[in-house]
């Protein structure tokens, strides 16, 4: 990783440092208690826990909740190997989700293609160049099993 990715890196698993910036940019992460557990160059790993903030009435994980966190994976991994390269700006275009179990434990949503979007990222060479990336993020439960899969699709364009 390169010096702007690294501090990055730092940044986002330092749980004080995270919750400022979040604060500021997305508030809704703090209340709901989000966390990134890991973040490398290939993959990230966001945590929802299932308290009162995240519960709906039917002693669930709330879908937006879920969708926050399946979102904030894909998302923070793009920033981080947007970090050292030239400005670029990234939008959701596209998001939708699928689930399979009740969440009523904590959820870890993981997305692991980094290395597939570095190579789009890579592809935009000149000013003004567009690209879109469509990522997935699973939810598993404390006992391993898939709760939810979240396909976001991001919209790059080279400043």
């Amino acid at each position: 990783m390169k010096v702007k990715s690294t501090q990055y890196q730092k940044k986002v698993l330092n749980p004080v440092l995270f919750r400022i910036g979040m604060l500021k940019r997305l508030p809704s992460v703090v209340f709901w208690g989000i966390s990134i557990s890991w973040i490398d160059d290939q993959l990230c790993k966001v945590r929802i826990p299932f308290t009162w903030r995240t519960q709906n009435p039917f002693k669930s994980i709330y879908f937006a909740a879920l969708a926050g966190a399946a979102e904030l994976s894909t998302g923070a991994l793009c920033q981080m190997l947007l970090a050292d390269r030239v400005p670029h700006s990234m939008l959701v275009t596209d998001f939708r989700a699928e689930y399979f179990k009740k969440a009523n434990t904590a959820i870890t949503f993981t997305c692991d293609q980094g290395l597939e979007l570095a190579a789009v990222l890579d592809s935009l060479t000149e000013q003004g160049d567009t690209a879109q990336f469509s990522m997935i993020s699973t939810g598993r439960n404390d006992r391993d099993e898939v709760v939810a899969k979240a396909y976001i699709t991001w919209s790059f364009k080279r400043k």
